[in-house]
């Protein structure tokens, strides 16, 4: 993957702040920058680089289409942000508004769309709208098959994940904020039942309120403090191309393939729905709650069993606070990509679109995506603690929904008006009975 632009962080950890936010994903920087710009004192840590895992690894994608209907009002919001989040940092975190198209080759696909289209763009108002086979080879030109039809989103956009929550935690510290990396959180100190502290690998930071948004790494930190959350993770493999004149500026999914074009010039390609996930021991104790989304997304989600089994199956979980944490031992998760699954990918785009026959590849990488049961994320309070707030299980969504998701964090520990109503998104639904059923167009 390309490397994302290194931020040096801050030297000397404070004795005491108002906000801790664990984990330097686009979440967290977010977060950072909205609390910094409300006048709140905020230290966000980080236990390797900012935009290390997947918040560096994702596609750029920043889409309203396809997705689950709760998720709606926050990625209109989050877009809103997207689009001013240049001018609000005085960087180029590399946004452009390219709208996206779902290029559609069967009946069955149309159908599948076009339900998601009737039940969830439409109630909202989106942008989004089907159009015909002529009318999407008009909009995306050159295609070697006819389409059926298509779904497009002219609104939607993307931006370059190597630099994104970078400059945005750049932003962030120029405004206010405290940035520490290779500074891993091991864990909480609490007094009368809220949280007093936070205790780093370089030392304690006394503060009134804690922001989790630890991505994958987010169930093993709250396990230790014996709290619960419904987590697994999926691999999900990622190349990108040298620079290619194709006249393509539309980003795109269709057949086997997704594709966008990137700010320096080449592509970013992926498969467009093809994922695996690894059994891990978490597998097991999860796996009822986790049968709907198996079920939901069975054609695009293959298991495996491997060695990622028994590297989680190592991992301690439970520490004491004076001890290195598990994620001081391996600071990054750095899958390997899965070949079959690109190849695909790429035999499949050339299908489609004979000027990428020239593609030429020229580096692979894979991210690590943490999913919740209904594959909606967590943006709450945590029941249990007083001033825990956990911002995790994006399952594939938090870089579009990055920016939005920081705000209304920021709103729900400073009281204020929330950007989107935030009970679809609370910790509480695992365990309230909530059925957990995923809804997104995928």
């Amino acid at each position: 993957m390309p490397s994302p632009e290194r931020l040096e962080g801050d030297a000397d950890l404070p004795a005491r702040t108002n906000v801790v936010i664990i984990g330097g994903g686009i979440v967290g920087v977010a977060t950072a920058l909205e609390l910094t710009e409300r006048g709140i004192d905020v230290v966000l840590c980080e236990k390797s680089e900012i935009a290390c895992e997947q918040s560096g690894r994702n596609w750029g994608w920043c889409r309203q289409m396809g997705r689950d209907a709760r998720e709606i009002p926050l990625i209109l919001e989050s877009l809103k942000l997207w689009r001013g989040m240049n001018a609000r940092i005085g960087a180029d975190c590399g946004y452009r508004e390219c709208g996206i198209i779902y290029l559609l080759a069967t009946e069955a696909e149309v159908e599948s769309r076009m339900k998601w289209y009737e039940r969830n763009a439409k109630p909202y108002g989106l942008s989004t709208h089907p159009v015909s086979g002529e009318a999407a080879e008009r909009l995306q030109p050159g295609a070697a098959v006819k389409w059926r039809g298509a779904l497009y989103s002219p609104h939607d956009g993307r931006a370059e994940p190597h630099i994104a929550a970078p400059r945005i935690a750049a932003a962030a510290r120029r405004k206010g904020a405290k940035v520490f990396t290779r500074c891993a959180v091991r864990g909480l100190e609490t007094k009368a039942g809220r949280v007093s502290s936070v205790v780093t690998e370089n030392g304690p930071v006394a503060c009134d309120t804690v922001v989790l948004a630890a991505g994958a790494w987010s169930r093993l930190f709250l396990g230790n403090l014996a709290l619960p959350f419904p987590q697994l993770t999926v691999i999900n493999s990622v190349m990108r191309s040298k620079v290619l004149e194709t006249g393509l500026a539309l980003s795109a999914s269709g057949g086997k393939f997704a594709f966008r074009k990137r700010l320096d010039g080449g592509y970013t390609i992926s498969h467009r729905h093809m994922s695996v996930a690894d059994i891990v021991p978490d597998s097991f104790p999860l796996f009822f709650k986790f049968l709907p989304l198996l079920i939901f997304d069975r054609k695009g989600l293959k298991l495996r069993f491997g060695r990622r089994f028994f590297e989680w199956a190592k991992l301690e979980r439970r520490w004491p606070l004076d001890h290195p944490a598990p994620f001081e031992a391996l600071r990054v998760l750095n899958p390997e990509p899965v070949g079959w699954v690109l190849a695909q990918a790429v035999a499949s785009l050339n299908e489609c679109f004979p000027v990428f026959r020239d593609l030429e590849i020229v580096e692979r990488w894979a991210g690590v995506i943490d999913a919740t049961p209904d594959a909606v994320p967590v943006i709450s309070p945590v029941d249990g603690m007083n001033g825990l707030y956990l911002a995790s299980g994006f399952s594939g969504h938090g870089f579009g929904l990055g920016p939005a998701a920081g705000r209304l964090m920021a709103d729900l520990i400073t009281g204020s008006p929330p950007i989107a109503d935030p009970r679809p998104f609370r910790y509480s639904r695992f365990f309230d009975g909530t059925p957990m059923r995923p809804t997104a167009g995928l």
